[in-house]
């Protein structure tokens, strides 16, 4: 007789079949509202992203943009400055070479006032005479001396007022070059754009470089700039003008320097001499009270060592009593005098130790204070050497100059005369 084969496994029963297509058909439309949901957030992230995107890179080529007109305006104004600064170079230069022509041009007068002067020396007997002529040659040479100075001076002026204002220029047209290069590149960032062919990323590319400056400490940089360029021009142009006036007061002014400075000398040599009075008693002092220190240290080494041998025999009692016999071995007043002495004596003993060694230590720094006073004894005294050197040798400024040999000046082809004209007849 044949038998149901029944399927093994769980039964589910038909309102769970119900509730599971139930549970699908919700599910599905919960997934399809979050889907739609994101949709929506996703299409409006996208539209405010990419208008954000837009407006930044507007802003961004805005920036770019102003910076470029900024940069620009400065590039103008330091091109400006340039050509000005050139034209002031040239212009000085052509005053120095004038300057310098005049000087060389005085060179032909003074010789032709010395040699007047030369041929005037072969006159003889009662023709040899101080006459007009003598005295206006005489005056000639001292006026185309003064003259010359003068003019080798303002050559000096000029020649340093070029090289500042060469310096200036040097500045100017780094800061020039640097904003062209700039302007350069950032024409080059506005023309990037997303269809641009060399445009990759970066390794950090918000990283700040280093040597990065403020923006203020940028405008300053320019500013000061053209402020020292513009300065320098005034005062070539103003050296330009005085290029002719009379600068008579530098002999006196380096006069009253000169006895200024010896005045200081003086002094100063009188309060080394002094300083080094003073150091020399007190490493004398120092001396004597290192002596004294020393023969403490000797007197508390040996007080010690006198101290060291009575304790020893104190110890050496004590230690000989311990072998007295039964009942005489008793605590008696010898044992407590020589255990208070034992006491007495060590404590002696670590205050002369504790004396000896502050005393040491007190040696040890005079003899440290010793050594400072005498390198500085040794500081002083070459100083005081230095400053009678520079005494002896400024007393070549006022040895008359007569006992000195003309210098040949090369430049000027002259000997340069004495103020006192050796060329004078007495």
């Amino acid at each position: 007789m044949a038998s149901l084969s029944v399927k093994p496994g769980q039964r589910f029963t038909v309102p769970d079949w119900q509730n599971n297509s139930l549970l699908i058909s919700a599910d599905a439309e919960q997934q399809r509202y979050n889907s739609h949901h994101i949709r929506q957030e996703g299409r409006a992230l996208r539209n405010e992203t990419g208008n954000q995107a837009k407006w930044d890179e507007h802003n961004t080529r805005t920036c770019l943009k102003d910076r470029i007109t900024s940069v620009d305006r400065w590039r103008e104004a330091l091109a400006r400055c340039l050509t000005d600064i050139d034209l002031e170079i040239d212009a000085l230069t052509k005053v120095k070479e004038a300057a310098e022509n005049a000087l060389q041009a005085k060179n032909l007068c003074l010789d032709v006032a010395i040699e007047c002067l030369t041929f005037r020396e072969s006159r003889r007997d009662i023709d040899v005479v101080r006459d007009p002529v003598e005295e206006e040659l005489l005056r000639e040479v001292k006026v185309i001396e003064k003259a010359k100075k003068e003019l080798q001076q303002r050559v000096d002026d000029a020649f340093k007022q070029l090289c500042l204002l060469k310096e200036t220029r040097q500045q100017l047209s780094c800061d020039h070059r640097h904003k062209v290069e700039t302007l350069e590149l950032d024409r080059q960032c506005v023309s990037f754009n997303v269809t641009s062919g060399n445009i990759s990323f970066k390794v950090n590319p918000t990283r700040i470089p280093d040597g990065t400056t403020a923006l203020r400490e940028w405008e300053l940089n320019s500013q000061c700039n053209k402020d020292r360029a513009e300065a320098e021009m005034r005062a070539s142009v103003d050296l330009r003008g005085a290029i002719t006036l009379s600068i008579a007061q530098t002999n006196n002014e380096l006069d009253a320097q000169r006895i200024a400075t010896e005045f200081a000398l003086r002094k100063r040599i009188r309060d080394m001499e002094g300083a080094l009075s003073e150091l020399r008693w007190q490493e004398q002092n120092t001396l004597e009270e290192i002596a004294d220190m020393e023969e403490e240290i000797r007197q508390l080494e040996e007080d010690l060592r006198k101290r060291t041998l009575d304790l020893k025999v104190a110890h050496t009692r004590l230690e000989t009593r311990t072998y007295r016999p039964h009942v005489e071995l008793c605590r008696d007043q010898a044992q407590y005098g020589l255990t208070d002495e034992v006491q007495q004596l060590e404590g002696t003993i670590r205050a002369l130790q504790q004396k000896r060694t502050e005393s040491q230590d007190a040696l040890d720094a005079l003899y440290r204070q010793l050594h400072r006073i005498q390198t500085d004894i040794g500081y002083k005294t070459n100083s005081l050497q230095l400053d009678n050197k520079c005494m002896d040798t400024r007393r070549k400024l006022v040895i008359p100059v007569e006992k000195f040999e003309p210098e040949v000046d090369a430049v000027n082809r002259t000997r340069n005369l004495p103020r006192n004209s050796q060329l004078e007849l007495a």
